[in-house]
């Protein structure tokens, strides 16, 4: 289970949301190049930062309020459909940054993970550090 502690000080909070603004940053940078692969000169990195932004917060709401009410009602695999409704409404989220189609989303995030694999290969591979875990296999 993933705890989040937050710092307790000034200085250690502005360090934090410094470092969460860096770490949206460089996530955007593959979601830039996917958007640009699949639709060309209309992606910009303000939609790609907006639609990682955006995916991860309308995730965490449907899968919570989804998991919330039906878990009473289904139990365990009210998660299974919380889950799958939060990825279609961070696809959704896609779609709408990038102006596409589903189809056309679903690129955009295969061809963002294949991109942060690159990266992560070649930052090991220069600097010796890579990414934290976040293959989904």
């Amino acid at each position: 289970m993933l705890v989040l502690h937050l710092p307790t000080g000034g200085v250690g909070l502005l360090v934090y949301i410094i470092g969460l603004a860096v770490l949206w940053a460089v996530v955007s940078v593959p979601v830039y190049f996917a958007g640009k692969l699949v639709k060309g000169d209309r992606a910009t990195f303000g939609s790609a930062m907006g639609a990682t932004l955006g995916g991860v917060v309308v995730y965490y709401v449907v899968y919570l309020v989804v998991a919330f009410a039906l878990g009473a009602v289904m139990g365990s695999p009210a998660l299974a459909v919380a889950l799958v409704l939060g990825l279609l409404g961070w696809l959704a989220v896609f779609r709408q940054a990038f102006n596409t189609s589903w189809l056309g989303a679903v690129a955009v995030v295969v061809l963002a993970w294949l991109i942060l694999m690159v990266l992560d290969v070649v930052l090991i591979g220069v600097f010796g550090v890579g990414f934290p875990a976040f293959y989904p296999f």
